[in-house]
C-alpha cells in the first residue's frame, strides 16, 4: 500500500465513524489503534516501530548501521549509506560497493531525496531539533511523512536529539547487538538471516572465552593521543570495556563512569599504567588498522610514556573505532583483543 493510499484510507474510516457518531450508533472506541494483519511492531527508545510490510528504502547512516543492514542481507535495500568510520568487514565490502555512499552525513533535505521508507542509525546525534546541516530531524517528524527509523538500542537520544543525557550506554553489550538483530530482522522479514548472523556470533565469541578462561586478565586502554599533548581514552560504560572483558583483560579505565569518552593528562595514562594500549584511529571510509600504526608509533615515541608497561613491553596495538562501536564486528574485536592480550591462546585476529 502506498503512503497516499494509506492515508486516504484512514482519512475515509475517521470520517465513517465521525458520520456515526452524529448518527447516534457509533462503534466503541478500540483501546488501541488497529492494525493491518501483516503489520510487524518493535519497540525502540520507547518508540513503537511498525511496518505493514518490510521496507524497501532503507538510508543507514554510521558504521554500525551499515555493517548490520549488510550482515542482515539487505544491501540491495540501501538507497543510502553515510559516515563510516573505516573500511567495512572484507565480507561486505562488495555489497558497500554497490550502494551509494557519502562521507559526511546528509541533512534532512538531502535524506529526503533518497526517499527513503526507513532510516536506520548507529548512533543518537543524527536525529535532532532545529540542530546543524547533519540533523534530519527527529524520529516523530520523520514518521509524520511516513519514514520509520530505528537507532542501535539502547544509544536513545534526548527528547531534541541533541544530547546523550538519556544514553545509558553501561547497558550496551553483546545481548544487546542480538536484540537489535532480532528485532530488526522481525522488521525487515529476514528473521532467518538475524539468527544465522547471531549463532555465528555467540559461536565465536564463545571460542575466544573458552579460550581464556582461567588466563591471567592484563589491564587495557584504548586510547587516542589529542593534538593538545593529553589523551582520550574509553570509560568503563563504553562498548570498549565490554570487548576487553570477553577477550579476557580489564579496562585501565573501567572506573570511569561518568562519560564513554575522557580526556586525561599524560600523567593519569602513567599512573594508571596499563599492560596492553590499543590505539582508537577515526573516521574514514578507508582506514584500516595498518593506518592505526601512526597512532601506535606517536604512542610509544612519547618519551612521557617511556616507563608505563604496554609501551617499555611492546604491547601497544593497533585498533580502530569502528571496532569498539557495538554492532556486528563485536565477534571480530573481541577476538582481535583477545589475540593481542593472550597471543598463547587465540591465534592472531584479521
Amino acid at each position: 500500500m502506498t503512503r497516499t493510499a494509506s492515508r486516504t484510507r484512514t482519512l475515509f474510516a475517521s470520517g465513517a465513524v465521525l458520520l456515526l457518531a452524529l448518527l447516534g450508533c457509533a462503534p466503541p472506541a478500540p483501546e488501541t489503534a488497529a492494525s493491518g494483519p501483516g503489520t510487524v511492531t518493535r519497540t525502540n527508545c520507547g518508540i513503537d516501530v511498525a511496518v505493514d510490510g518490510p521496507p524497501e528504502r532503507v538510508y543507514a547512516a554510521y558504521q554500525p548501521a551499515i555493517e548490520m543492514a549488510h550482515a542482515l542481507g539487505i544491501s540491495d535495500r540501501l538507497v543510502g549509506t553515510a559516515f563510516l568510520d573505516a573500511r567495512v568487514l572484507p565480507e561486505y565490502a562488495d555489497q558497500q560497493a554497490g550502494t551509494d555512499y557519502r562521507p559526511s552525513l546528509p541533512g534532512r533535505e538531502e535524506l529526503l531525496q533518497a526517499d527513503p521508507d526507513f532510516v536506520l542509525s548507529g548512533f543518537n546525534g543524527f536525529f535532532a531539533r532545529g540542530g546543524a546541516d547533519s540533523s534530519v530531524g527527529t524520529r516523530a517528524s520523520l514518521r509524520e511523512l511516513g519514514v520509520q527509523s530505528w537507532i542501535l538500542s539502547p544509544l536513545c537520544p534526548s527528547e531534541d536529539g541533541r544530547t546523550d543525557r538519556s544514553i545509558d550506554p553501561g547497558s550496551v553489550r553483546v545481548d544487546t547487538v542480538y536484540r537489535d538483530l532480532r528485532d530488526l530482522g522481525a522488521l525487515f522479514d529476514v528473521e532467518e538471516n538475524a539468527e544465522r548472523v547471531i549463532g555465528d556470533l555467540e559461536r565465536r565469541i564463545a571460542a575466544v572465552e573458552d579460550a581464556v578462561a582461567g588466563a591471567s586478565r592484563p589491564s587495557v586502554a584504548i586510547v587516542s593521543p589529542g593534538d593538545d599533548g593529553g589523551f582520550r581514552v574509553a570509560g568503563g560504560i563504553d562498548f570498549g570495556s565490554r570487548i576487553i572483558e570477553r577477550a579476557g583483560g580489564t579496562n585501565a579505565f573501567g572506573d570511569l563512569t561518568d562519560k564513554r569518552n575522557l580526556d586525561v593528562g599524560v600523567e593519569e595514562l602513567v599512573a594508571r599504567d596499563p599492560d596492553v594500549i590499543l590505539t582508537d584511529l577515526c573516521c574514514d571510509a578507508e582506514l584500516t588498522r595498518q593506518d592505526a600504526e601512526s597512532e601506535v608509533r606517536a604512542i610509544k615515541e612519547r618519551p612521557a610514556l617511556a616507563g608505563v608497561t604496554a609501551v617499555a613491553g611492546d604491547a601497544v596495538h593497533p585498533f580502530l573505532f569502528a571496532d569498539r562501536s557495538a554492532g556486528i564486528r563485536a565477534a571480530h574485536s573481541i577476538e582481535l583483543v583477545a589475540s593481542y592480550l593472550h597471543p598463547d591462546r587465540v591465534e592472531s585476529g584479521r
